[in-house]
């Protein structure tokens, strides 16, 4: 089993801890002097770095949140001057001004090397032809699964979004052995391919590097069957560096997250306290190596579990679990806990396959209402429209069921849900909370 950098990626756990405190100790003492948010926050709490003799005095750093980003937009939380810049990325600002995030010609090289990783550790070689089906925009998952591809000596066809029967084309006659995308994406050129009575064994794909959002191992097993080609999974958010904090390997369980470049936390979303290994809570991140725009105790909103213990691949990093909700995608419909991907669930399995939906929140009086807004697939679309009311019923009392609240359910024209950074927003809460 190849491994791009097996020094880091193989080392002992007292080594991992070793070089983590030392570069901990580096970052805080370089942000404490160059960020004027942290200098503040640092002294607020009297913390200077000698104040961190183990990693269990982490704890006593303050966490980052997405709020701290926002106010301090576009600049204020960089560490070296612009001039120092080579690459501005942001985020896609749906609630507000976008996030800022800069790097060096360094962090590039870094990004590159970490993104080499999962993609080496998925099976791609030099000898591969990777098409990238991201946008190829202000977004960073796009150029940095370019950059991972060009460093290991692949070849990239910088595909971009969209235009899917150029995708398959290119597939076609490229001879193409790599996709890159989120998985609803493959799944929506898997349908085209059938559309178009294209066998997947016609093409010369053999790995999938599929990310963005959550995917279930039922999607993973039907992208697989439908693409034939070995499905996997990566982790990375703007904020942190983009994809690169983490990705899974051929066994397929769980993904290796690069502590050698980045601390993980797993802390109780409401308390902020730290959990133990295997329990699950919100994924807290603190940056290496960064130059540019390093991230003390940065709170991603991602909930997660880690497991350190050895994989069978021989990488001694932790292993993150997918990554399936967020802290603050939690709804309370009329005091009941209901999230996204119970739903999610249920919808993929009523209509055997993905499904794009969007959940609608409103308050009418002093009773909440939950829409369920699913978009019409093919598979949706063939049914009778007797059929279709059944399907609509069985999903309204699946839910029922499975979270104890009433929902109505609504079938639109496909593609006609808003999309945002190629995503759909998941939740619209229309309360005035």
């Amino acid at each position: 089993m190849n491994i791009w950098d097996e020094k880091n990626e193989c080392m002992s756990r007292d080594e991992i801890e070793q070089l983590q405190l030392e570069r901990l100790q580096a970052v805080m003492n370089r942000v404490h002097k160059n960020v004027v948010h942290y200098r503040k926050t640092f002294d607020e709490a009297g913390i200077i770095a000698e104040d961190i003799r183990s990693l269990s005095d982490l704890v006593k750093i303050p966490f980052t949140t997405k709020e701290d980003l926002r106010l301090n937009y576009p600049y204020g939380m960089f560490a070296v001057p612009l001039r120092e810049i080579v690459r501005i990325h942001s985020s896609s600002g749906t609630t507000g001004k976008p996030i800022v995030v800069g790097y060096t010609k360094n962090d590039i090289r870094t990004w590159s090397n970490l993104v080499a990783r999962f993609m080496t550790a998925a099976g791609v070689t030099r000898d591969d032809l990777v098409q990238i089906a991201f946008d190829y925009g202000i977004f960073t998952s796009a150029f940095g699964m370019h950059h991972g591809a060009e460093a290991i000596g692949a070849s990239v066809i910088p595909m971009g979004m969209g235009d899917t029967e150029k995708q398959i084309m290119i597939m076609q006659d490229y001879k193409t052995t790599v996709l890159v995308s989120t998985p609803s994406y493959a799944l929506s050129l898997a349908e085209r391919l059938e559309q178009f009575d294209i066998s997947p064994n016609a093409l010369s794909l053999k790995v999938g590097l599929f990310g963005g959002e959550p995917w279930s191992e039922k999607m993973r097993e039907e992208i697989e069957s439908r693409l034939m080609l070995s499905a996997t999974d990566n982790y990375g958010l703007s904020e942190v560096i983009g994809p690169g904090v983490a990705g899974e390997c051929s066994c397929k369980k769980g993904l290796h997250l690069y502590e050698d470049a980045f601390i993980p936390e797993i802390i109780d979303p409401e308390t902020g306290k730290t959990l133990s290994p295997g329990q699950s809570g919100e994924l807290v991140l603190t940056t290496l190596t960064k130059e540019a725009f390093p991230m003390i105790r940065y709170r991603t909103g991602d909930i997660t579990s880690l497991d350190y213990t050895r994989c069978e691949c021989g990488r001694t990093m932790a292993r993150m679990q997918k990554v399936m909700r967020r802290s603050d995608d939690m709804l309370i419909i009329g005091g009941v806990n209901v999230f996204p991907a119970q739903i999610e669930k249920i919808l993929f399995s009523v209509a055997q396959g993905e499904t794009p939906y969007q959940l609608v929140v409103e308050r009418k009086g002093a009773v909440d209402n939950l829409e369920v807004v699913v978009e019409v697939t093919d598979k949706i679309f063939s049914l009778e429209l007797q059929k279709q009311r059944s399907f609509l019923e069985t999903v309204k009392k699946r839910v029922s069921v499975e979270t104890g609240i009433s929902v109505a359910v609504k079938l639109v024209e496909a593609k006609s849900i808003p999309r945002q950074d190629e995503k759909i927003v998941r939740v619209v809460d229309k309360r005035q909370l």
